[in-house]
Parts: structure tokens; C-alpha cells; sequence
């Protein structure tokens, strides 16, 4: 009798996608990009980089499908309010606070603009701009501020946030530091400044966000009310 021999099990079976994304996310948060790498990614997912490889291509698709897999929870979450306003606000404070949880975010987004994280964010934010009204003409522009603004603003704080861990400093301590030397400047030469240096002090980066985002709705619903009057 002939004895049969077990055909060896793919080590790709046992492992999937989204076990090697979540993977990916962890080690993104806690080394950043160059904290990446296959042979990190294996020893944490007890495997192979061949296996990894089966799923994933290179590191560039890792970085976008772990920036996708952040920003489709995001969405899932914050994208269904009852207004179009209310929905831009929710999204863009949901990403606020995933790219001050995940720094690495911004840069990700910024080396794929064209792939498919951007485009769910640019496609949610035009379809809230389109219910709001904004002429055909502008709907572009109007989205393109939103979208620039959420990313610019939040890469911004959540860099800012990483640096004063990097160095140890406390934000207190450091917005204290940065008020005083504003106050102390020249009053001929830098009124507006030393006027805002005790708000610097004090300051909440979250409402000072959606600030700026309910001023780029008030001038998208202008619009629309405008070319409202013309027809």
C-alpha cells in the first residue's frame, strides 16, 4: 500500500489581509514609517515575509491600505449626520483626532493623493458640498479648501504634538513659554499678536479646528445663496 503524503498547507492560508493591515497600524503607531519594515511585520505576525507578501506587494501598498483601513473606520463612523454641515464637522473632527492617534497618517496621505484613502475623503466631503448648494463651477474649489484644510490642520497639530513628546515637553509649559515671549514683542510692531497671546495660553486645538471649518461652510453657503439671487 502506497502511503500517502500530506500536501504541505500554504502558510498564506492561516494569515489574512487584515491580520497584516492591523499589524501594520500597530507598528505605525509605535515606530512610525521607518519603524516598518517586512522583517518587523513577520516577527510580530510569527511568520514569513513570503506569506506577507502573498497579501501585500511592497511597503508603499502597506502604508495605503493601513492610512484606508483608519480612514474607512473613521467614516463609518462620523459620515452619516442629519445635515450636510453637521457630517463635514463629524468627519472632519473624526480625522483630527485619527491623525493625532496615528501621525503617520499625513505623510501617508500626502505620498498617495491619488489612491484610495483621499478619494473616500474627497468624495464624501463633494457630495455634503454638493447638498449644501455650491454652484457646479465651485464645487471643486469648495472641496478641495475642506479637504486641504483637514488634512493640512490636522497633519499639522499631530506633528506639532509628536515633536513635544520627542522632546519632552509638556504643551502647558510650551503654549506658557510661547505666550509670554508674544507678549513681550513690540506693541507698534505686533498688535493683533500680543492681543491673542493670553488665548494662545489657554487655546483648545480641537474648537479653533472646527472653527476654521464653519468658516469655509459660511462662505460655501454664501455662494450657494448667491447664485441663489442670480437665478
Amino acid at each position: 500500500m502506497v502511503k500517502k503524503t500530506r500536501a504541505p498547507q500554504r502558510r498564506e492560508d492561516s494569515l489574512s489581509r487584515d491580520r497584516i493591515i492591523d499589524a501594520s497600524i500597530e507598528l505605525l503607531d509605535s515606530a512610525g514609517e521607518g519603524g516598518l519594515t517586512f522583517r518587523a511585520l513577520s516577527e510580530r505576525l510569527a511568520t514569513g515575509p513570503g506569506a506577507i507578501y502573498w497579501h501585500i506587494a511592497n511597503k508603499g501598498d502597506l502604508i495605503v491600505a493601513a492610512c484606508d483601513a483608519v480612514i474607512a473606520g473613521v467614516m463609518a463612523v462620523h459620515a452619516e449626520a442629519q445635515t450636510p454641515e453637521d457630517t463635514i464637522r463629524a468627519l472632519a473632527l473624526g480625522m483630527f483626532d485619527a491623525m493625532d492617534e496615528h501621525p503617520w497618517i499625513g505623510s501617508a496621505l500626502f505620498h498617495s493623493a491619488g489612491a484610495l484613502p483621499t478619494v473616500r475623503l474627497l468624495e464624501c466631503i463633494g457630495q455634503q458640498v454638493r447638498v449644501l448648494g455650491a454652484p457646479p463651477a465651485r464645487q471643486w474649489s469648495a472641496t478641495s479648501a475642506l479637504l486641504h484644510y483637514i488634512l493640512g490642520v490636522g497633519g499639522q497639530n499631530a506633528a506639532s504634538r509628536l515633536s513635544a513628546q520627542t522632546r519632552e515637553l509638556d504643551r502647558e509649559d510650551f503654549l506658557g513659554e510661547v505666550a509670554d515671549a508674544w507678549s513681550a514683542l513690540d506693541e507698534r510692531d505686533y498688535p493683533f499678536t500680543r492681543s491673542v497671546a493670553a488665548q494662545l495660553r489657554d487655546h483648545d486645538d480641537r474648537g479653533d479646528f472646527l472653527a476654521g471649518i464653519d468658516l469655509i461652510l459660511g462662505g460655501i453657503k454664501g455662494m450657494s445663496k448667491a447664485t441663489g439671487r442670480k437665478r
